[in-house]
């Protein structure tokens, strides 16, 4: 059963193959003869370059040389003299750098007679394989085997290719589809897509796919099957002593399959294989009964094949160099890959012709696969040379960062979730404590879950001693959760994949102890086999700072698992576990390509912000934007005032001014109308007693919250409390303010300046006996939202403050957004927002800036409120998600849509909500570009945040243009908060 449901798989992928297999071209032994067809325009050109060659020529094309850009110039000049003397076919390239082998690559094709050089590469998970510090690895074929969506290794196959063209190569010495059923394997292992047949075949004919229909040959490897060996054949010969049967049913498999669909080219590798040929000490890749009899004959492969490297012992240890070049082609390989000497290649090479051992046809049916090869890839004339400039960035491109990331996503593997402790939830209630294991400093993964609540972290080296996890015994199992990492693994068995006992026994101990733990293994799958006692555990492959980012995201639900495990590790870990978690909603993290924009777009905004600041429109600011509910571009910019001492963070606690309107207040009172506590149809009178009998009685309070209402814009309530000093100029009343904090004087507002106690409710008083206007025109109004602040209170006990902290900001984990910052945060996390000269004398740091809000202790439903950029996208990702985030629902989704819907025959405002000013004769709101149902807010301080449902975009942005001095208004005049908004709705694609 099991196998036909594989075989159900593997099907489509190969009915989908066989409909492309024209493209293919596949090679044919010789012009005119095998199974595939050759046109006549190729046989022309073959049989006419092979005739104008000379017989040492023609030998030179069946030679690749190692090449390296990380060596000498005389090992560069050895290189170029080899192409020069024998006109060789090609090069395989290793470590260096993308400039230097671009270089070089122009430099050994300008030498060559009559055919460009076949330029390869060994590039299992891309450039990264070889050019390692320089260019994206993808990841390892290993995680790439959890990954059920084949065609993202289709994808990946595609960028590889872009990237082999954009460097000049031709040939990929991958997909790996040796099938990985021997957990100590110390060669191929983590190189093979896992132990199913099936899905390695699957999965290496997509990566061909992707390869070579975009013009890079494929190169499948190692045939005929290097999974179940357990040495290297670099180091030594491996023996294979499997059955012919085994062979035919495992190993052979997905190297007949993808011999029937096209692949370009093989590899041979350098094994021992009784079964096949039992001469001793023979490696597979100088057998006549392996090459030509197996795989030519036999499976029908008429591609191009390569010899495994000719220097690895497990073909040197048993035969000289030059004797080797001469057997391997004797047995029917095509291309001899890395020969430790040309000449004694070329020269035993003769011999054996010479000598009858080597047929002359053979030969020339090499050298014509050659030909129509490098005919196929456009090889049949002089390259023009590789453009060096931009080149890093061309290969680094974010959109191939961007599918990097996607794989790396979708091959994440909860290998089982006991309690259901992945996706965490309900992170208020929960005391979360990190280990990591192996590493004794914080870690990537541990700075990436501190984006998303309060933890403790705890750092181990690989030998801690027997006190130190004692004291970890004890610490940890007093927490609710416990994510523990395992870091710096080994990717081969040798060694215990890298782990210590010590590391082994630490976590298995814990697990004894502590039941809810979410074991994260940086490394190696087989190393779950020391695992079992774990009942929560996701396996990432590798250690890659995208992996420990995404493995975060998907712990706390920003993210889906869908791994699936590729191999079997111990009884509880096998092949084909793995439980599909939920993404709960919460926030995320990527770059602008995996969710539709350019970088390079939004990268212009440092043009902007440049400007911005050197106008003087603010010190300095921080721009978010998020989309599809990923924060995409998060970036501080300048200082938090002129002097440049603090620079702005992104961490920065801003005071958010009238955002305050829709962050606080808004959402209170969409809360309260979603619990039926509260209707906003309904009159202030009949939810606020003390504004009974007054003119503001019979206001509905939509129409206030519209600012519909009649209110006056605001009230100057500070004027009436000040003095003037010997000079003549304003200053705090004796009569109202003190300098020292008293029970008289005992409302904070600002640094060691105190009101008079009571006063808070003469501001009411003002507010509640002030006129109205003669209209209800519309007119932007404080007023309204000090008496919703009030009813908040009225109706639920809690003042404004502390309602919305309980009910939504602690629950999302939204911990700077807070009033009276200072409670919480440094001094140094908080810009200023002015040098106040009029009211209060002095700097204006971590109280509010607003003085009617300050008069009231820092909290009121208008102003007062602080947060960071963060947590101001989040607030309002939960609001653009219909009410609910990270799996707890906040406001009712229909409500939501009545508040952010434009009120009545308004042309900008929803019920709280700013939106964007649909009138073309009034001042514009908003970008051009934003839909008609974009809503958000403004800030005085020089703030805003607005969020398009259509596009599924929060856009933040944060500065204190009021500091120095709040009649700064370049902001504002200058439209930089919509220019920056532009940009960013250029950069979707």
């Amino acid at each position: 059963m099991k196998q036909a449901f594989r075989l159900l798989i593997l099907v489509p992928c190969l009915a989908i193959f066989s409909v492309s297999a024209t493209n293919y071209t596949k090679t044919p032994s010789a012009p005119g003869t095998g199974t595939y067809p050759v046109s006549k325009p190729e046989r022309v050109w073959v049989d006419s370059v092979y005739q104008s060659m000379t017989k040492n020529e023609r030998l030179g094309q069946l030679i690749m040389l190692r090449a390296h850009s990380d060596k000498s110039a005389a090992y560069e000049e050895d290189v170029a003299r080899l192409i020069r003397t024998y006109q060789v076919g090609g090069l395989c390239f290793f470590q260096g750098t993308p400039e230097k082998q671009a270089t070089l690559t122009n430099y050994y094709q300008s030498l060559t007679n009559k055919l460009p050089l076949m330029i390869s590469m060994d590039a299992e998970w891309g450039l990264g394989m070889r050019l390692k510090e320089t260019t994206i690895s993808f990841p390892y074929q290993m995680m790439l085997g959890a990954i059920q969506d084949n065609t993202l290794i289709y994808d990946m196959g595609k960028e590889i290719a872009r990237q082999f063209h954009r460097i000049g190569m031709h040939i990929n010495f991958a997909p790996s589809i040796d099938v990985n059923n021997n957990p100590n394997n110390p060669v191929i292992n983590f190189r093979s897509f896992g132990e199913d047949r099936y899905n390695v075949t699957a999965k290496g004919i997509m990566y061909t796919r992707g390869m070579q229909e975009n013009g890079i040959m494929a190169c499948a490897k190692h045939f005929p099957g290097h999974g179940d060996t357990n040495v290297d054949s670099h180091e030594e010969l491996p023996l294979l002593p499997q059955s012919r049967e085994r062979l035919d049913s495992l190993e052979l498999f997905p190297f007949r399959v993808i011999s029937q669909f096209g692949v370009q080219s093989m590899m041979v590798a350098h094994m021992a294989v009784p079964a096949l040929d039992a001469t001793a000490n023979l490696p597979t890749s100088l057998s006549p009964k392996v090459v030509n009899d197996l795989l030519r004959n036999d499976i029908g492969y008429q591609g191009l094949l390569f010899t495994d490297g000719l220097e690895m012992k497990g073909v040197t240890k048993y035969y000289k160099n030059g004797e080797i070049e001469a057997r391997a082609l004797a047995a029917g390989n095509d291309v001899l890959l890395l020969p430790e000497s040309v000449p004694n290649a070329l020269a035993k090479i003769q011999e054996y012709v010479n000598d009858k051992k080597l047929d002359t046809v053979q030969i020339e049916r090499s050298v014509k696969r050659v030909l129509l090869a490098k005919y196929r890839l456009g090889l049949r004339g002089r390259q023009a040379p590789i453009d060096i400039t931009n080149l890093s960035a061309d290969l680094n491109s974010p959109e191939a960062i961007g599918l990097k990331r996607k794989l790396i996503s979708e091959g994440l593997t909860t290998v089982r979730n006991e309690a259901t402790l992945i996706p965490l939830k309900a992170l208020q209630n929960k005391k979360i404590a990190t280990l990591a294991v192996g590493n004794p400093v914080r870690t990537l993964f541990q700075s990436a879950l501190d984006r998303y609540a309060p933890m403790e972290h705890y750092n181990v080296g690989k030998n801690s001693t027997a006190a130190e996890n004692e004291n970890l015994y004890n610490v940890l199992s007093t927490k609710d959760v416990v994510i523990v990492s395992i870091h710096d693994m080994s990717q081969k068995a040798k060694n215990n994949f890298g782990l210590s006992q010590n590391e082994i026994d630490l976590i298995n101990n814990l697990a004894g102890r502590q039941k809810n733990i979410i074991l994260t293994v940086f490394g190696n799958p087989y190393s779950l086999r020391y695992f079992d006692s774990v009942n929560c555990i996701l396996e990432c492959y590798d250690e890659d700072i995208h992996t420990q980012d995404l493995a975060a995201q998907a712990i706390m639900g920003v993210i889906p698992t869908k791994g699936k495990l590729p191999i079997t590790a111990s009884p509880r870990s096998k092949f084909g576990c793995g439980d599909m978690t939920i993404s709960t909603g919460r926030m995320g993290f990527d770059i602008p390509e995996t969710v539709g924009m350019a970088s390079a777009t939004l990268n212009r905004i440092d043009t902007v912000v440049q400007r911005l600041m050197d106008v003087k429109a603010a010190p300095g600011c921080v721009v978010l934007v998020a989309k599809d509910g990923k924060v995409v571009f998060n970036k501080a910019y300048g200082f938090q005032t002129y002097e440049k001492l603090q620079p702005m963070t992104t961490d920065d606690v801003f005071d958010l001014a009238s955002i305050t309107k829709v962050a606080a207040t808004t959402m209170s009172m969409m809360k309260l109308q979603s619990e039926n506590k509260i209707d906003v149809k309904q009159t202030l009178g009949a939810n606020l007693p003390l504004t009974l009998g007054s003119n503001k009685e019979t206001m509905v309070i939509e129409d206030i919250m519209a600012h519909q209402a009649g209110l006056l814009p605001w009230l100057k309530f500070y004027e009436a409390t000040l003095a003037k000093d010997d000079t003549g100029k304003p200053c705090p009343s004796p009569e109202f303010y003190r300098y020292d904090m008293s029970a008289d004087f005992s409302i904070p507002v600002a640094n060691r300046l105190y009101l008079k106690k009571g006063y808070d409710e003469e501001v009411y008083k003002q507010i509640v006996t002030s006129e109205l206007r003669a209209n209800k025109e519309y007119k932007y109004s404080d007023l309204g939202m000090y008496l919703l602040a009030r009813t908040i209170k009225e109706k639920t006990g809690l003042s404004i403050d502390e309602y919305v902290q309980k009910n939504i900001y602690e629950p999302m984990g939204l911990s700077t957004l807070t009033y009276n910052p200072l409670l919480k945060f440094p001094l140094y996390r908080i810009p200023p927002t002015e040098i106040d000269t009029y009211f209060r004398r002095t700097t204006v740091q971590g109280t509010v800036h607003d003085m009617g809000a300050a008069m009231l202790g820092g909290v009121s439903g208008h102003a007062g409120l602080f947060g960071s950029a963060r947590d101001v996208a989040t607030l309002f990702q939960m609001v653009m998600n219909g009410g609910t985030y990270a799996g707890q629902r906040y406001i009712n989704q229909d409500v939501i849509k009545y508040f952010t819907t434009r009120y009545r025959t308004s042309t900008r405002r929803g019920v709280g909500f700013d939106m964007k000013e649909l009138d073309a004769s009034k001042t514009a709101t908003v970008s051009q570009y934003a839909s008609a149902n974009t809503y958000g807010h403004t800030g005085f301080t020089g703030t805003c945040v607005w969020a398009d449902p259509d596009k599924k975009l929060v856009y933040v942005f944060l500065s204190n243009r009021t500091f120095p001095n709040m009649e700064n208004n370049k902001l504002n005049s200058m439209d930089f908060r919509i220019k920056i908004q532009d940009i960013i709705y250029q950069a979707i694609k």
